[in-house]
């Protein structure tokens, strides 16, 4: 009877990880090369388009799944509607950082932000919900802080950028973790709390003549509105995985994201890229194989200890 619960968690946790891999390489690889493509379009009205049509594509698959019931009890509930509005506001924020980082030319900022997040996350985890680590996988953490210091110090200047796109969504993270709603049902009260905000500010964008939509160019107006997908799927995946996984596993599987957006800046971009990144780069790479090897060795102890 004891090795049941075992195994159902384990399941639990193999399917948080394929989330966890399909959000990230939608966030590493997907979404930057989206949202290069609409580079013609301000950052604002991006995000605007962003929000919009990623609740009209939550509202759909509310339907499509038949969670409607669930969506009016987390709207009635106070304390979650509360948490879900502080969730809203920090992803917001963090999306049109992110928008204007990689239209500005800095895909290699992000990524530093995003290899900065999941060390955040760790000490969020530790912090907040009281989450333990090996001596190995705290080893893991300190060389992975290491190169990202590195990383800052290169750059010869606060990364601003990186910093405040690892803060707001470490923050979003930790906030989703303790929400206790579906992850669809969460990003649709969250992407509908935003809407009227961004509904207004297109408003004013189409009655002042700036709106860059639906003047002419059909592949515009079609990469617009498959934000919503390219916005909607990561961060669906990503609050499931953040259900069935540690906070601090999903900090380390994260750095996935930022080396597909440091690649893609750097070999498609043509972003600079010296050999002190290679440095911090490779620093990043061995903790997370150290934290790795760490996490399947105590994995197959519990495994190998009686009932």
């Amino acid at each position: 009877m004891g090795s049941e619960p075992l195994g159902a968690e384990e399941r639990r946790a193999r399917i948080g990880v394929l989330y966890a891999l399909a959000a990230f390489f939608m966030w590493g690889l997907a979404v930057p090369l989206h949202f290069k493509l609409l580079s013609p379009v301000p950052a604002p009205q991006i995000l605007a388009h962003r929000i919009v049509w990623a609740s009209l594509f939550a509202l759909g698959l509310i339907v499509l799944f038949r969670q409607g019931r669930q969506l009016l009890e987390a709207v009635t509930s106070g304390r979650r509607l509360l948490l879900l509005c502080v969730s809203a506001g920090l992803i917001a924020i963090n999306w049109l950082i992110y928008i204007w980082a990689v239209n500005a030319g800095h895909l290699v900022q992000t990524s530093l932000g995003y290899f900065i997040n999941p060390l955040l996350n760790v000490v969020l985890g530790v912090l907040f919900l009281r989450e333990r680590l090996h001596p190995a996988q705290i080893a893991a953490c300190l060389i992975a802080g290491l190169g990202v210091l590195v990383l800052g110090f290169s750059a010869g200047e606060m990364p601003w950028v990186a910093l405040a796109l690892a803060c707001s969504f470490g923050c979003y993270g930790l906030v989703r973790k303790i929400v206790p709603v579906a992850p669809l049902v969460g990003f649709c009260i969250e992407s509908l709390l935003l809407t009227p905000l961004a509904l207004g500010y297109l408003a004013v964008t189409f009655s002042d003549g700036s709106a860059a939509a639906f003047k002419g160019r059909t592949e515009l107006d079609v990469l617009l509105i498959l934000t919503g997908f390219s916005t909607a799927a990561p961060l669906i995946w990503f609050a499931a995985a953040a259900q069935r996984l540690k906070l601090s596993t999903i900090g380390l599987l994260q750095y996935l994201a930022p080396s597909g957006q440091l690649a893609l800046g750097v070999l498609f971009y043509g972003e600079p890229f010296g050999w002190i990144d290679a440095v911090a780069f490779g620093l990043i790479w061995a903790a997370l194989a150290i934290y790795t090897a760490s996490a399947l060795r105590h994995a197959g102890d519990k495994k190998a200890a009686p009932d």
